[in-house]
């Protein structure tokens, strides 16, 4: 005959005073904000229009794409389904 095994309880975690992290203060996280502030490597002004003219010229070609497929699927519907504007 088989005998099952006994189920143990799950362990809840031990929860003491190296586990709970404390609360700071507003002015603890602004001054922690200003400190990782100084730590970012802002870009020059021609990396920034570089990266602007990228982000403009992605948004134009994407946005002609999805004009050109939506126009084309009307199209097929107008065509299938025999409508006419």
């Amino acid at each position: 005959m088989d005998k099952k095994p006994d189920k143990k309880p799950d362990k809840k975690p031990i929860v003491n005073a190296a586990n709970v992290k404390k609360r700071g203060s507003l002015k603890d996280y602004f001054k922690g904000v200003r400190t990782e502030m100084r730590k970012v490597v802002w870009p020059t002004r021609k990396e920034l229009a570089s990266y602007t003219g990228v982000v403009i010229m992605t948004c134009v070609v994407f946005s002609l794409a999805f004009w050109a497929f939506d126009s084309g699927f009307l199209a097929l519907l107008k065509a299938v389904l025999n409508i006419n504007m």
